[in-house]
């Protein structure tokens, strides 16, 4: 009989919040797993502790996603290292809140290398050796904020519509290949991301766990579903805003999310 491969999951942003959950869920199930962020002491502590609780494997990349050659990079030294991936969870992502002039162009440039480019180059590296095999999984972290334009959030909002419509689009493409897409749409989460921020009207409503949020995903997937929005109001506010005037939802989103503090130029990172 042919011997079973091991299975890996490659966890972008995995040094803490849903990509740390996501991790430590995917070891509790019996998947080995690639933890990629740019802090190494917590990339190298979470390792230790996966491997120590589920006694599977944990390899560190190190790496800024945000910068064009990473992906290719990460590739190669998962090649190097001899890791097929199977799982593939496109997490690292960042948001900048304000008024677009006033954020610093190079930042937001970032942001989109990171949020769109970074999440395609990934997917386009990692997904032929899944075809080949007719068996993987991409999960790419999107936001509620795909589903209407965000004033004063703007190259955010646009960033994390991209990666809906881009998984959605993968997800038929690939649906009778074998390999499972999925975008994920949480709201507010509780992590470190609005802390980073600094500017509590970022986070619209009651912010849910990222514990949660990973639990949606697993079910979402096991219900072959396209994309999942954790929490049933941020769900129903998606299906929503389709159904009102977009006039009226851009004045609604930017009433939610207009910049309260004398300076309007707020980041946050993931």
């Amino acid at each position: 009989m042919k011997k079973e491969q091991p299975q890996w999951a490659l966890i972008t942003g995995a040094s803490s919040g849903i990509g740390e959950v996501f991790a430590i869920d995917m070891a509790s199930k019996g998947m080995n797993v690639v933890l990629v962020a740019r802090s190494v002491s917590k990339l190298d502590n979470l390792a230790a502790r996966i491997k120590r609780t589920y006694q599977v494997k944990a390899e560190v990349i190190v790496a800024d996603l945000s910068q064009a050659e990473a992906p290719q990079q990460i590739y190669e030294e998962c090649q190097r290292r001899g890791l097929q991936i199977n799982m593939l969870i496109n997490n690292a992502g960042f948001a900048t809140h304000g008024l677009f002039e006033e954020l610093d162009n190079m930042r937001q440039q970032e942001e989109i290398m990171l949020n769109v480019l970074a999440v395609t180059n990934m997917t386009h590296l990692f997904l032929p050796a899944m075809l080949q095999n007719r068996r993987g999984t991409v999960i790419n972290v999107a936001s509620t904020a795909a589903f209407q334009p965000d004033p004063y959030m703007a190259v955010y909002g646009a960033t994390k519509a991209f990666v809906l419509s881009f998984t959605e689009a993968l997800y038929e493409e690939n649906r009778k290949r074998g390999v499972q897409f999925l975008a994920l749409c949480p709201g507010s989460t509780d992590t470190s991301f609005f802390d980073i921020v600094g500017a509590e009207e970022a986070s619209v409503g009651k912010r849910d766990t990222p514990q949660h949020v990973v639990q949606v995903a697993m079910k979402a997937l096991k219900s072959g579903k396209s994309y999942a929005v954790p929490g049933s109001r941020n769900y129903w506010v998606a299906q929503f805003v389709r159904l009102i005037p977009r006039r009226q939802i851009l004045q609604i989103a930017g009433n939610m999310l207009r910049p309260r503090n004398k300076s309007s130029k707020f980041q946050a990172q993931t």
